[in-house]
């Protein structure tokens, strides 16, 4: 075989690796389609949520088992919100989607294998830098045991007011606030943000937000935390990564 020849089969080979090396993109409305085209049409017609849990049409949301972990669920909008950045999320007349993410944890105690707390249930939202889809979903499940000892251990400095947290959690720092509530259906902890955090309502979609069970003085509440994205150094405001989707608190040592 000649030069050029050789060098054309070397050329045809190294390009045939780099498409098969190249990842493949996940495509950013595919929890959009599972919803929109399949979960909502298998509840109208057949009253079968599949492949979803739950279809709540009334509620506008359905509740997706996540393929990533043992006990992750998603509660996700029938109506096409983008993410943590939409407005609609801020009206008054917004969905309380947050209350239906936090009924949907019923879905992770009956997976998890063991005894679950109010404090070891979480949710969280990413910010469109921590995220690759684009529609919004909450992941509800288990908090990483660290995180959930670090705020218990700090509880008494988290008050009603956002403030930084005083220790960082999974590498990274956060605001955190408290709520004195039951449940969510009486707040907007998209708006709590917004509200409170003028640099926030200006550029929501930079943050992650995460909700955390927890009691104060034998009261429930909840931990309301939040990151803003600073990709240069490594921060995507990645809620989620504050989660075990292994859920290892229901067999830790409460």
């Amino acid at each position: 075989m000649g030069a050029a020849k050789r060098w054309v089969g070397l050329c045809a080979l190294l390009l045939a690796f780099a498409v098969t090396a190249a990842p493949a993109q996940a495509d950013p409305l595919a929890l959009w389609r599972i919803v929109h085209d399949q979960c909502v049409p298998n509840q109208i017609d057949r009253h079968n949520p599949s492949p979803c849990t739950l279809v709540d049409l009334k509620g506008g949301y359905v509740v997706l088992k996540d393929r990533v972990g043992a006990t992750q669920f998603l509660v996700l909008p029938t109506a096409r919100i983008t993410g943590i950045e939409s407005a609609a999320l801020l009206s008054p007349r917004a969905p309380d989607y947050m209350q239906d993410a936090w009924d949907a944890r019923r879905f992770v105690q009956e997976r998890a294998n063991g005894e679950l707390t109010r404090a070891d249930l979480s949710l969280a939202v990413n910010s469109i830098d921590g995220r690759s889809q684009n529609q919004l979903h909450i992941h509800v499940d288990c908090l990483r045991k660290d995180v959930r000892d670090a705020l218990a251990r700090h509880r008494n400095a988290i008050g009603d007011k956002w403030q930084p947290f005083p220790v960082a959690l999974a590498g990274h720092h956060y605001i955190a606030r408290r709520l004195m509530l039951l449940d969510l259906s009486d707040v907007n902890p998209f708006r709590t943000l917004a509200d409170k955090v003028p640099e926030a309502r200006a550029n929501l979609g930079a943050y992650t937000l995460v909700v955390a069970g927890a009691t104060f003085g034998g009261k429930p509440g909840f931990v309301v935390l939040a990151d803003h994205a600073d990709p240069t150094h490594g921060d995507f405001a990645n809620g989620e990564s504050l989660q075990d989707h292994a859920c290892a608190v229901a067999h830790a040592t409460k």
